[in-house]
């Protein structure tokens, strides 16, 4: 009968590396058995069993990820439920990054510039400290842009009010960006938005709101991306 051993130490003898080299490259997700990633060392595997390395594996240091996700409309999904849908089967097929998925980057993701309570769209979750610095430190200075679906009759001037005029827990808002896209549905681009200030501005004007979506935080559009899926930040975007 064939004696099953450590995965660790079957790496060892196929790679010819060292203990510690060998544990690193399974932790980071660069080893398949059998056609299957297995990120843990002490695993026992048999000799009939196929261990492969990744032909891109490095022992270099997991350089920080940001993931960009579409959350769907869930009214109970909140930051920590969105991000625990973020997984390696639920990263979009024609994610264009070609980044290699490891373990590594599901660890320490903090969630910059929130949605609106109970709006879908895209958030954004990363471990890269500058990436978290400029959307949340300087989150004023970042446009984001709604698609905001209404009901109800706004006033002649509902829409110059949208723009410039109102105010919203005392305080005079900036002017921003606001135009209807069909009918129903209003498009807003502001920056510095505050929590439930879209649905205050709209009750301001005599329109309910019955969904509203994120679809652009900064110079970056959730364009192609479908609700529950996400995709890597390509190295040279930016927001």
């Amino acid at each position: 009968m064939a004696v099953s051993v450590r995965l660790s130490k079957c790496l060892v003898e196929l790679i010819s590396c060292s203990r510690r080299e060998a544990e690193f490259y399974i932790a980071g997700g660069w080893v398949m058995v059998n056609g299957q990633v297995v990120d843990k060392p002490q695993v026992m595997v048999s000799p009939q069993e196929k261990i492969e390395l990744h032909p891109e594996a490095s022992l270099a240091p997991v350089a920080p990820v940001t993931m960009l996700f579409h959350q769907p409309f869930f009214a109970s999904m909140d930051a920590n439920s969105a991000q625990q849908h973020i997984c390696a089967a639920t990263r979009t097929a024609d994610d264009p990054s070609g980044i290699h998925i490891v373990k590594q980057h599901f660890a320490r993701l903090k969630q910059g510039t929130p949605l609106e309570k109970n709006a879908s769209g895209l958030l954004v979750f990363t471990q890269d400290l500058r990436v978290t610095r400029k959307l949340i430190d300087d989150a004023i200075t970042i446009e984001q842009e709604y698609i905001v679906e209404t009901t109800g009759e706004m006033p002649p001037d509902g829409l110059r009010q949208l723009s410039h005029g109102l105010s919203f827990n005392g305080r005079a808002l900036s002017p921003i960006k606001v135009s209807w896209q069909n009918e129903t549905r209003l498009r807003f681009a502001l920056k510095g938005a505050q929590p439930g200030q879209i649905t205050h501005m709209c009750k301001s004007v005599g329109l309910q709101v019955l969904a509203m979506k994120r679809i652009r935080i900064g110079r970056i559009s959730m364009a192609k991306l479908q609700p529950g899926l996400w995709r890597y930040l390509m190295p040279h975007e930016r927001f």
